[in-house]
């Protein structure tokens, strides 16, 4: 049972303008660097189970929490949170440990952020894996005007940039509630609540399904936000509509080898003609919810190393 203690100790590392709390397991080696990028409302302790999993199979493991989480650097700029500032985080880590490039893994919002760095810094991924969020190709219109169109404005992307500032507030309000009943599992299908879906959270006393962590693993989460505010986490989502004009000029099939796990009970769906624009990806699924990597820890670092051992990871060195 892996539990706080025994999560390693954090570096403080320069890059690209902030300071990135990062947590490492393994040395260099043959294998090379593998980076896991956390999502939303998440912390690099998300990889707890497969750090010790990776580590033990040869690999560098690399897990930062990402500008706006733990201990790294909280720009007040919203602009500071859109996608060329966080894929150019992650570029600029490679860069301070000497690699040409690396395996990248990402869960939710991270996983946007690994589908983007092979989109913005091909030449720094070799290979990446995604977790709950399949690849999302560009439309012709910007995401928060799309997500409004299918889902309305209550949807919590929308109200995220339509009323900066109210989520915030009452998700620092009510910062343990919202945590424990977010991080649930074998949650029974349900149709969607009226209103915004995060303040609900954030205001019900309780949750269907189960807690999915232990309370020594919640206050991780609690104590990482009590620090942080929301704020900085939320700006991410602030940023869609910039991130869709990033990417009006870039080449949006990815050609890298890419593996995508879903939860087979997330509310995320399957997408279903990934291979038109990934066409080099593996799918597979787990029985599990959103939180696929916390849920069935074992599963998922089994899939991850499976698919890996089908590669030479020589890595370059930069």
């Amino acid at each position: 049972m892996t539990t706080p203690t025994d999560f390693p100790s954090p570096t403080i590392i320069p890059v690209n303008g902030v300071t990135l709390e990062v947590f490492e397991a393994g040395q260099p080696s043959s294998k090379g660097p593998i980076v896991l990028c956390h999502g939303w409302p998440e912390h690099a302790f998300s990889w707890r189970h497969q750090i010790p999993a990776l580590a033990a199979a040869g690999y560098h493991v690399i897990v930062p929490n990402q500008r706006g989480y733990g201990h790294s650097s909280c720009p007040g700029d919203v602009d500071a949170y859109d996608i060329k500032h966080l894929t150019g985080d992650l570029a600029a880590l490679l860069d301070h440990f000497g690699y040409a490039d690396a395996i990248f893994v990402g869960h939710d919002w991270g996983a946007n952020v690994v589908w983007s760095m092979a989109l913005l810094h091909p030449e720094r991924v070799s290979k990446l894996i995604a977790l709950s969020l399949p690849y999302q190709e560009r439309g012709d219109i910007p995401w928060t005007e799309f997500i409004e169109s299918l889902f309305g404005p209550d949807h919590y992307m929308v109200h995220f940039n339509r009323r900066p500032g109210v989520a915030d507030a009452i998700l620092d309000q009510n910062r343990l509630q919202f945590l424990r009943n977010l991080y649930r599992k074998d949650i029974p299908p349900a149709p969607p609540e009226p209103g915004m879906a995060m303040i609900n959270l954030a205001q019900a006393t309780s949750a269907p399904g189960a807690a999915l962590l232990r309370d020594d693993e919640l206050a991780v989460f609690d104590a990482a936000f009590a620090s942080t505010g929301f704020t900085g986490s939320i700006n991410w989502y602030r940023n869609l509509d910039r991130n869709w004009h990033h990417l009006a000029d870039v080449d949006p099939v990815i050609n890298h080898p890419a593996l995508m796990i879903y939860g087979d009970r997330d509310v995320i769906p399957r997408a279903p003609n990934l291979k038109d624009i990934v066409p080099n990806v593996t799918e597979i699924g787990i029985d599990a919810g959103h939180w696929i990597q916390q849920e069935r820890p074992d599963q998922t670092s089994m899939a991850i190393l499976d698919w890996l051992a089908d590669f030479d990871l020589s890595p370059r060195q930069g």
